[in-house]
Order: C-alpha cells, then structure tokens, then sequence
C-alpha cells in the first residue's frame, strides 16, 4: 500500500490555450481556477513538469474540527490525450501516492447541471483519464466528473461538441454546478469519499441557491488549431 503524503493533488484536466477557454472539454480547468480563487492559491506555469501548478492550504470545517490540508492545485499544459504526463511528473516531485490524486474531467454521459464523485474507476472513454491510467499507475484514483451532456442527435459530432461552448441555457445550470464543485472537493478532502458520495452524488439538479457565489464562465472564442497543430478525435 502507498504511504500517505502530506499533499493532495488536485488536477483539472482541459487544453492550453486561448482557443479552448469556456469549452466543454475544459471545465476541469474551470474548477481548478475557482478552487485556486478560493483558496488564495496562485498558478504559474511549470515547463518542466507540463502544467500550471500552484500550492496553498485548504482550510476545511468538517463535523469534528476546523483542518487543514496541503494542496498542490495543477492544469497539465499538454493536450488532453497526454495529461498523464503532467500528472505522473507532479505525484513524483511531490510524492503523492493514486489515491490522494482527484482529477476533475467534464463527462458528456452526464447532463448538463449533473456531477458524480467516484473513488476509482476506468477512463470511460476519456483521453486525458486514459493518460493518466496509463503513466500514474493504475485506476486506484478518485475523480469528479462534471456534465457536459451529449450532442443532439444528428448535430455535432462528439468532437465538435466537447471543443464547443455552452448554450445559454446550460450556462444557467452550469454555473451553480461548479460552484457546487467547490463544496464537493472541500467535502472529500474533509471527510472523505464515501460521505461526500452519499451527500453529493444522484442529484436531480444542483442546489438553487448554492452557499457560494457561482463562478462565471469565458464565452470561447472561435476555435481555430494552433499554428503546425492539427488535431484529430484523439487529440481530445
């Protein structure tokens, strides 16, 4: 069994760049962002290790006491098929073992306004969980997966869908939903999986009036490859 570390590593899974901001594929990202708004926790980029990284202090009330955790807050900086790399780099300098890693990963199996925390599980189709299956060693990690929804039926193709922005409409109950998200991870790091599953897990919908205030999403630009970049379906 892994020794347990003084850190726990949070990591929001999206791409790089202007392009993808307030996409689909990219809530990870937007969940990370807030956490960081939240917890004072500052993100710069880190070449070497393929991410944007920051570490603070969680402060945390849970039913016994007012804790503390270390947090090392991350967006890997590589595509999303390669997000493992980032992610084995991290839990290596930082010695954290699979299972104090959460990952936050849109899922279009999901509606829009739904989320679901799972201990451990396969990628589900995935590319950037495929990626860290592959080089963080296992399945043994938790992650939140928040709803994107699916294309409509003889709309976009899937691709399309995930590097598309959001309707106004699914704005409206995405934006409680990563509030929500806040209060999911501040839940998991103090008080653990199974209680924060139990409580948070199987909503029909998020709460009306979330206890924070909701995190306002980019409206993406138009989304172009960048110069000598062209991706294809497994490039997402």
């Amino acid at each position: 069994m892994a020794t347990a570390s003084e850190w726990w590593l949070l990591i929001g899974l999206g791409n790089p760049g202007r392009q993808y901001e307030g996409t689909r594929h990219n809530v990870g990202f937007e969940v990370i962002d807030a956490l960081a708004h939240r917890w004072g926790v500052s993100l710069k980029s880190e070449s070497r290790i393929k991410a944007d990284v920051g570490t603070g202090t969680a402060r945390l009330l849970n039913e016994k006491a007012n804790i503390g955790h270390k947090v090392i807050l991350a967006k890997p900086t590589t595509y999303m098929n390669l997000s493992g790399e980032a992610v084995q780099a991290l839990m290596s300098f930082y010695k954290v073992p699979l299972n104090q890693v959460l990952v936050m990963s849109d899922d279009i199996a999901l509606p829009v306004g739904r989320l679901r925390l799972r201990p451990n599980g396969s990628d589900g189709g995935h590319n950037g969980l495929k990626s860290i299956i592959q080089h963080g060693g296992g399945i043994g990690f938790p992650r939140l997966r928040v709803g994107v929804g699916q294309p409509p039926a003889g709309g976009a193709s899937q691709v399309a869908h995930v590097l598309g922005g959001f309707t106004a409409d699914e704005i409206k109950l995405l934006e409680p939903t990563l509030a929500t998200c806040l209060l999911v991870v501040e839940s998991f790091l103090a008080n653990g999986v199974e209680p924060t599953m139990t409580r948070f897990n199987g909503w029909g919908e998020v709460p009306k009036t979330p206890k924070i205030k909701p995190v306002t999403l980019q409206t993406p630009p138009a989304i172009e490859s960048a110069p000598g970049v062209s991706l294809s379906p497994d490039d997402v």
